[in-house]
Order: C-alpha cells, then sequence, then structure tokens
C-alpha cells in the first residue's frame, strides 16, 4: 500500500517518501502536535526561505533557547507553506542514550522537515 503525500492546497505530489518518515516516538518534541516529520525531501518540489527569529522556544528535551533559526518549506506550485525544516546538526550523542537510560533519550539533530498535517491531502493506494 503507496501513500501519496499532496499539497491541500493546489493538489500537487510532493513525492514524499514514507521510507523516510520519522515514527512518532523516534523523539521526544514539544511542538510536534499535528505534524510528520521526514528526513529528506525531493528539493525540486519545494521552495526554501530562511527565517530568524529571536524568542524563547523549546524543540526537545535538551534542545532550547532563544534565536531559533528555521528554514520555511513552500509548496513549488502555489507558494503556501507546508512546514519547516530544523537543521540542528549532527545527533547530540550516540549509543545507548543519554546517562544509559536507553535510545529513547538519543535525540536526533540532523535536518528535520517538519510538515504540518492541515498542509498536507494524504491517500493511501493499494
Amino acid at each position: 500500500m503507496a501513500t501519496i503525500y499532496c499539497c491541500r492546497e493546489c493538489g500537487a505530489n510532493l513525492n514524499l517518501q514514507p521510507a523516510d518518515l520519522f515514527p512518532p516516538e523516534f523523539y521526544f518534541e514539544a511542538g510536534n502536535k499535528n505534524t510528520l516529520s521526514f528526513a529528506a525531501v525531493d528539493s525540486s518540489k519545494f521552495r526554501f526561505e530562511k527565517e530568524d527569529k529571536i524568542r524563547p522556544f523549546f524543540e526537545t528535551v535538551n534542545y532550547w533557547g532563544i534565536q531559533r533559526k528555521r528554514t520555511k518549506i513552500m509548496c513549488n506550485s502555489c507558494g503556501k507553506l507546508v512546514g519547516h525544516i530544523y537543521d540542528d546538526g549532527p545527533t547530540m550523542m550516540t549509543g545507548i542514550g543519554q546517562f544509559g537510560f536507553g535510545p529513547s533519550q538519543v535525540v536526533p539533530r540532523n535536518p528535520r522537515y517538519r510538515f504540518k498535517i492541515k498542509a498536507l491531502s494524504i491517500t493511501s493506494q493499494t
């Protein structure tokens, strides 16, 4: 069964691969409600715009700050904002996790492509 992710505004296929989708329990994220996170995207389907805000944010248990640098992801067909890229850098640790508590404490910090569910039209084909 294949899952197809399209822009809700214009119906363009965004070519997001379910194999690149992070499982919801992969990491804790304060703002992860109503979003889907992917490890990679087809850059020909999107336009990217840098954003730099100075205001407090809490991204994960161990990642927070005052200045947030992220990139807006917009549909290449209609220009609607569909999500953000959080470029957090390399993973914080490898192995068994922080303080040896297991892999659930490992915070992935590679680029995450986070899409708003309300900006996507998700269909399944058999």
